[in-house]
């Protein structure tokens, strides 16, 4: 890429006729708007990516700062982008055809479109694919460098996880939220017992509809008198400190898709539906209480040779030897060799498919055949299934990873800094 824009500052010579004598005019095709460690950014890139920003700024109604002022915003855009692909260069960060593709094949399907759909969407934007492509592939380069160089900085602390749950926003984040429907049967302000009754009734008779399948949504439009009636009844997304107490009462004691009875209140009958509900999830995660003894192939161990010595142990085990003792003696396995080849419970998905199978179909407490992985060689033992609530490691782990975006974004700015200031940099824009 470097040798063609160095190549594009060369003149192009165009030979005309006048009366007979052959002139020759230098029309220049493109020059360097700034250079990065020698590295040039050539206005043409300049001016395409300004105009992407005039489509961009166009498409959302925002309006344009002065042509001079833009330019050099984009430019300084480009140097920073200039030397985050440098580094990648460097490090050897390469993104081949399928990765690409695959990104551009995610984009396409966020945006609901085939890769055609989204191809010709681009084109009738002004936009090339070709272009495209290459400008999503300078993106996922520059955020793998960012992954890299900034992610490493990054920590969070149980300490910080533990404060966050604690403060008003942690309680607040990790707050049930409810999406109630609502449809209101109203009652005039002093009703009359056959009033009541009658609106009793339509109430009850929608319900059952309702639980028979009928269209939520159209049964509010049509009967509710509440404020969400014309939204089909949808109170949107809620805390229960949001919700008037009749509300929330009901909700927190519904299933998700479940419509309630009619619920009596002075000002009619109210009949709810739970749309959704989120947060305080319960994740219930099946674990095996697992042992093992691994034997390696190695410099002096062939892999029939280490199949027949997993064969010898598990012999050794049938006829009556300890597989602790055995495992603390052979398994190359050294993290759990100590422990007597234990592994405690573990979830099945963080093992080797092959160590998946056999857990699977061997019965507790027997101990199995060898079997191999791509590992080595495996006898493992079936100590014990569960069902495990792992709901609070899965909500520290959103904390970790939102306050770990925070940081992320504070130190990329600091880290964006940094590197600006240490490149060597010359504009040459007029």
């Amino acid at each position: 890429m470097k040798g063609l824009k160095q190549l594009a500052l060369a003149a192009l010579c165009l030979l005309s006729l006048h009366g007979g004598a052959v002139s020759a005019r230098v029309v220049p095709l493109d020059w360097i708007v700034a250079t990065i460690d020698k590295d040039p950014i050539m206005n043409s890139e300049l001016n395409s990516r300004v105009e992407t920003v005039h489509r961009q700024l166009a498409g959302r109604n925002v309006p344009l700062p002065p042509e001079d002022i833009l330019k050099k915003q984009v430019l300084e855009q480009l140097v920073v982008e200039n030397i985050q692909l440098q580094m990648g260069q460097r490090a050897g960060i390469r993104i081949d055809d399928w990765a690409l593709n695959d990104a551009i094949s995610k984009i396409a399907q966020r945006n609901k479109m085939t890769v055609q759909e989204f191809k010709k969407n681009l084109e009738a934007d002004g936009l090339s694919f070709a272009q495209a492509r290459e400008e999503i592939r300078r993106e996922m380069i520059i955020n793998r460098v960012r992954q890299r160089q900034v992610g490493e900085r990054i920590h969070v602390s149980e300490q910080e996880i533990d404060s966050f749950l604690s403060s008003p926003e942690g309680k607040a984040q990790m707050e049930q939220e409810y999406r109630l429907g609502h449809i209101l049967i109203a009652t005039p302000e002093n009703a009359s017992p056959g009033q009541i009754k009658t609106a009793e009734k339509q109430a009850k008779d929608i319900s059952a509809q309702l639980k028979k399948g009928a269209n939520f949504s159209e049964m509010a439009i049509t009967y509710s008198k509440g404020q969400n009636a014309l939204n089909g009844g949808d109170l949107g997304w809620r805390k229960p400190d949001q919700l008037p107490t009749l509300f929330a009462e009901q909700a927190m004691k519904m299933k998700k898709g479940q419509v309630s009875e009619p619920v009596r209140s002075p000002g009619g009958f109210h009949i709810f539906k739970l749309l959704d509900n989120r947060g305080n999830e319960k994740h219930v995660q099946e674990q095996v209480h697992v042992r093992h003894i691994l034997i390696k192939p190695n410099e002096i161990r062939s892999n029939l040779e280490a199949q027949m010595l997993a064969k010898g142990l598990y012999d050794r085990i049938k006829s009556g030897e300890n597989f602790g003792e055995l495992a603390k003696a052979y398994s190359d396995d050294t993290a759990s060799a100590l422990n007597g080849g234990d592994l405690s419970w573990v979830s099945p998905a963080s093992l080797v498919p092959e160590f998946q199978t056999v857990m699977n179909l061997v019965p507790q407490n027997t101990v199995s055949e060898p079997f191999k992985s791509s590992y080595g060689w495996h006898i493992l033992e079936v100590l014990g299934k569960r069902q495990s609530d792992i709901s609070n490691q899965v909500r520290r782990n959103q904390i970790r990873e939102l306050l770990g975006n925070r940081k992320f974004e504070e130190e990329l700015a600091v880290w964006l800094r940094e590197i600006r200031d240490q490149a060597y940099v010359e504009i040459k824009l007029k």
